[in-house]
């Protein structure tokens, strides 16, 4: 039988028992614990009741997203508003305003879309009578026509229209179902931002009284300077807006098109969606001009539509939002689309201002971290010897 190697003390290593413990607290370091399993388990069961929650109240917490983005909106009218008069009266003329406001677009968009729609579907054979008519008189037109019974087409969907007036009670009781939900999802929005301006700063300040003092003043700055950002750039946005609707109000009623006043007010709803909202509005007014005078108030409209949104782009958005949001174009279209896809019209409106305060978090935060890195390296290198050219051989100086 072979015998061990003996160490230079001439003990056995393989027998040391001090050795066999160490091993053994390693091999138990690495083996999983029962406790170790239970943690990971309750952590992925928590994480997926937690997830599951917020997939079950997704619709309060959009709720509770915009109240949020509205209570930092009118915040500055409300701070305005404050110097003249108490707090409370303040909140309550911003907020009646605010429901006013679109009270009052639908006593001027309903009415007239009401008229034109009656109209369409009573003139709709005389459309079809003129289009037979062009059709017999191009010789191209006719042989389409016999090709594909384009005429024929028409005057079916004509009478399929007329038809259709028999379903409005349906159809004016489905739009009632829907927007009783969506008056009281505005109701709710409403009542939560108003609780948010109201008691806003005291949830601030009990919120910040939490931290250290450094800490409280970063978060406090950064927390001012994102609701400026936001206020600012609704009300730059609405003050567009509503220089769009103004200038299309005069082109319409101009050109003599219907109902100029209500398809002002479209234009300037739709300017307020990023990106494409001002094409689709000079979309929409273009095909009312072609049941006006086609061709000539269409290539008018067209040719101011192209022209405004130019003056509007480089003249009218860089005044007013200078101040307000500094974001790169490709993070506006990233933030207009993924906002559009979570929240529809509503993350699109509110995707760019959220960015922008998303940004100015981030910007903060680097900062203030920054600092305290600095200040970390200071207190650090505070009182260590620096060699310098005076000090003697064997010695140093201290700061």
């Amino acid at each position: 039988m072979a015998d061990h190697p003996a160490s230079p003390g001439g003990e056995d290593q393989s027998t040391d028992p001090e050795i066999a413990n160490a091993d053994a607290v390693i091999v138990q370091k690495h083996e999983p614990t029962l406790r170790g399993i239970v943690r990971v388990v309750a952590t992925v069961v928590a994480s997926a009741v937690a997830l599951y929650l917020i997939y079950l109240l997704r619709t309060p917490i959009g709720w509770l997203c915009v109240a949020t983005f509205v209570a930092v909106a009118v915040a500055a009218p409300v701070r305005r508003l404050e110097q003249h008069m108490p707090r409370g009266l303040a909140i309550a003329l911003v907020y009646l305003v605010l429901v006013l406001i679109p009270i009052g677009i639908g006593l001027i968009l309903i009415p007239p879309a009401v008229t034109a729609g009656s109209d369409l579907v009573n003139d709709l054979p005389s459309y079809v009578s003129d289009v037979n008519d062009t059709v017999q008189n191009s010789d191209t037109l006719r042989g389409l026509n016999e090709d594909y019974d384009l005429v024929g087409k028409l005057e079916d969907a004509a009478d399929n229209a007329a038809g259709s007036l028999d379903n409005v009670a349906t159809t004016l009781a489905d739009i009632g179902a829907g927007l009783i939900g969506s008056l009281f999802a505005l109701f709710t929005i409403i009542v939560m931002s108003i609780f948010m301006v109201s008691r806003g700063h005291e949830w601030t300040r009990a919120l910040l009284a939490t931290r250290r003092p450094q800490e409280a003043d970063a978060i406090g700055k950064a927390l001012e300077r994102m609701a400026f950002a936001v206020s600012a750039y609704v009300g730059g946005a609405l003050t567009q807006a509503i220089i769009a609707g103004i200038v299309a109000f005069i082109v319409l009623s101009i050109l003599g098109v219907p109902a100029p006043l209500a398809l002002a007010v479209i234009i300037a709803i739709l300017d307020l969606v990023p990106l494409i909202g001002a094409t689709i509005g000079a979309f929409l007014v273009a095909l009312v001009t072609l049941f006006n005078d086609f061709p000539t108030d269409t290539i008018i409209w067209v040719i101011f539509a192209i022209a405004y949104q130019q003056f509007e782009n480089y003249v009218v958005q860089p005044r007013i939002q200078s101040r307000a949001v500094q974001l790169d174009p490709f993070v506006i279209v990233v933030a207009a689309i993924f906002g559009g896809t979570l929240l529809g019209i509503v993350g699109a409106l509110l995707a760019i201002p959220v960015a922008a305060a998303g940004q100015i978090g981030v910007r903060e935060f680097m900062l203030y971290r920054r600092g305290e890195l600095e200040r970390m390296g200071g207190d650090l290198t505070e009182g260590l010897p620096i060699d310098g050219p005076d000090s003697s051989e064997g010695g140093s100086v201290t700061t």
